[in-house]
């Protein structure tokens, strides 16, 4: 039997309909993924399935009894509550009871006042099952490893989201509502928060950019578009290719309906002749036809990103040596090297407040550390995508944040308006006036990202850029950093978006420690499954011996000779030529026609190239090898 109905559910802000007579049903054991681009109405409809928000029209079927919980983004938890507490509050009135019972009952010099309060408490909570529903409490904190004495401002965010998920089970609900889940939580907690959701016998709707996330738990996809509802069976990956055929479905019978409707307008405006002999039923078809066609809601357009291209850079970007960096006793790096090349996309891996945003500072020159040098090679022009949007004015217009006083501004040696850039960021004319502050997060998200586009780069550092963006945002947005000729340093929590974007990760092992490997997230998942079993394998189970590491001492720089000095200060000079004439080459054979040339003219080509790249690889081990 169904947990929840709704029939032909309706509400509109405005001109501007959310859901247009939707219809949804929510079943036990059913985890529902609701898809829908930014604005379409996904958190308004989960705040009418809550009853936060009653609709215009429709009706709303909920079986008697059941009880409906949300993960709330921010569930205004109290600096000074402890986490009992907070859990509590899921109970409402029943909960504050039972929190402030316990609290007095813990208090062994309690007064007669608080004796007296005391017993009107327990009066209470005997009326109403209270008991039982404390004993609720202690049980969810039990389930999720819950310290319950502990101050809720103590505990990180990944902890914080633990309780935020106990308050909203503890009443043990029928239906549980989860809105963004994932934003701003590290892999760790992700991974967690999956189990947890897949062990809840209810009815759960959730809204997600996370599509590993979305992958891993949905058992079916309901997708919201122009106002209406749309039940997939099974899981993202299903709904991908069924939507697909769909969409294509549609546009034939998009265009044959648009052919034949030409065609009854062409008849209907012909002369004296047809109008007498016109058959009065066809011209009833062709009014309902019209009417059918001004009814059809088309999709929104695409955002089209298109990055202000910049000088490629030099080929080394970034060489650090032995970094160490720390916050009071706390070492967020420690003897880290690393050389960056242009074309590197890493990706950096780790819990949160690990330290992956203070490398990226320290990387990109913009804090110092405390232990180590950084040198930056030549041409390199940076942009920055700050995952606190701390770049933008909230008080200022869209315009005002893109423009900065200009009604023109330049992208790839093309001059644009400004209304009519922000409108390839699907801003409205009247939207892209509107003061920064009235945004939705993933309207902040897109006008830093119009903001990062309007500005030539080489390099740019995206610090976690996937939050509040929609999935097809998320997609063109990956298209583009594929497309991207530059290097990429990236900070994310999404693993999907990590393993199409980057080549190479840097995994924050703790305690200050930084290890580099090849691939995405999924292969650094597996070295590191890897290492760990053949760790297992070769430690004995007894404790071995401890064993003395001495510090390799580094060896002291020797003065170069007169020719070295030659040779390094040569080596630019050459390295650049080499380049230039590796770019010229490259672009030959990306000519649609070129192995369509003699075959000896395209042997010879490939030849050069070949000679130029190793040369290329000599040259820079010598500068590494010289300058160091």
């Amino acid at each position: 039997m169904a947990l929840l109905k709704l029939n032909d559910i309706s509400i509109a802000f405005g001109d501007h309909k959310l859901l247009d007579y939707a219809n949804l049903t929510v079943e036990p054991g059913q985890r529902i993924g609701l898809l829908g681009r930014n604005g379409e109405g996904k958190s308004t409809l989960l705040k009418i399935i809550s009853g936060e928000v009653r609709p215009d029209g429709g009706e709303i079927h909920c079986q008697v009894g059941n009880t409906i919980a949300s993960l709330e983004q921010a569930p205004g938890m109290s600096s000074q509550s402890t986490v009992f507490d907070v859990v509590a509050g899921g109970l409402g009135s029943v909960g504050s009871w039972i929190a402030e019972y316990q609290s007095i009952a813990k208090n062994t010099e309690s007064n007669p006042e608080q004796m007296q309060r005391l017993a009107e408490l327990q009066q209470n909570l005997e009326a109403c099952d209270g008991w039982n529903l404390s004993g609720n409490v202690e049980k969810t904190l039990s389930r999720l490893n819950l310290p319950a004495d502990s101050l809720v401002s103590s505990l990180s965010g990944g902890w914080q989201r633990r309780v935020s998920l106990a308050r909203a089970l503890v009443s043990n609900p029928q239906i549980l509502l989860l809105d963004e889940p994932t934003n701003h939580l590290d892999t760790h907690t992700i991974i967690w928060l999956e189990k947890q959701v897949k062990q809840f016998k209810g009815g759960i709707v959730f809204v997600t950019h996370d599509r590993e996330f979305l992958q891993n738990v949905a058992t079916d996809i309901v997708d919201l578009e122009r106002g209406k509802l749309t039940l997939w069976a099974g899981d993202y990956q299903d709904y991908l290719r069924r939507k697909q055929a769909a969409m294509e479905q549609e546009a034939r019978q998009n265009a044959e309906f648009d052919k034949k409707l030409a065609n009854e307008e062409v008849w209907i405006r012909q002369g004296i002749k047809a109008r007498r002999t016109r058959n009065e039923g066809r011209v009833r078809a062709l009014e309902q036809m019209r009417e059918q066609r001004s009814e059809r809601r088309n999709r929104k357009g695409n955002v089209k990103f298109e990055l202000d291209k910049s000088t490629n850079s030099g080929k080394l970007v970034i060489d650090a040596q032995y970094i160490t960096h720390k916050y009071g006793n706390n070492i967020v790096v420690r003897d880290f090297s690393t050389r960056i090349f242009r074309g590197d996309r890493i990706g950096l891996i780790g819990p949160n407040g690990v330290g992956k945003t203070t490398l990226l500072k320290i990387l990109l020159g913009e804090l110092e550390a405390e232990k180590g040098t950084i040198k930056h090679g030549t041409k390199i022009e940076a942009a920055y995508f700050d995952q606190l949007r701390s770049q933008i004015n909230l008080d200022q217009t869209v315009i005002d944040v893109i423009g900065q006083g200009r009604e023109q501004i330049t992208i790839n040696d093309k001059s644009k308006h400004v209304i009519s850039y922000l409108s390839d960021f699907l801003f409205t004319p009247a939207r892209s006036r509107s003061p920064v502050r009235s945004l939705s997060g993933g309207e902040r998200a897109r006008v830093l990202l119009a903001k990062l586009f309007s500005k030539p780069a080489n390099m740019l550092v995206m610090d976690e850029p996937t939050n509040d963006l929609d999935i097809e945002t998320l997609e063109l947005l990956e298209e583009l950093l594929l497309k991207f000729q530059g290097t990429l340093l990236l900070v994310s929590h999404d693993r999907k978006f990590m393993d199409n974007v980057i080549t190479s990760t840097f995994s924050f092992d703790g305690n200050g420690a930084i290890s580099e490997y090849v691939g995405g997230y999924s292969d650094w998942l597996r070295q590191t499954s890897i290492k760990q079993e053949n760790k297992s394998t070769h430690n004995p189970k007894t404790n071995p011996p401890p064993t003395v590491v001495s510090k390799i001492p580094q060896p002291e720089k020797k003065k170069l000779s007169y020719n070295d000095q030659r040779e390094l200060a040569e080596l630019p000079e050459k390295i650049d030529n080499l380049e230039k004439k590796q770019a010229t080459l490259t672009e030959t054979i990306s000519e649609a026609n070129f192995y369509q040339r003699p075959q000896e003219e395209v042997s010879h080509t490939l030849q050069e190239l070949k000679e130029i790249s190793e040369t290329l690889e000599q040259y820079y081990e010598r500068w590494a090898e010289l300058d160091s």
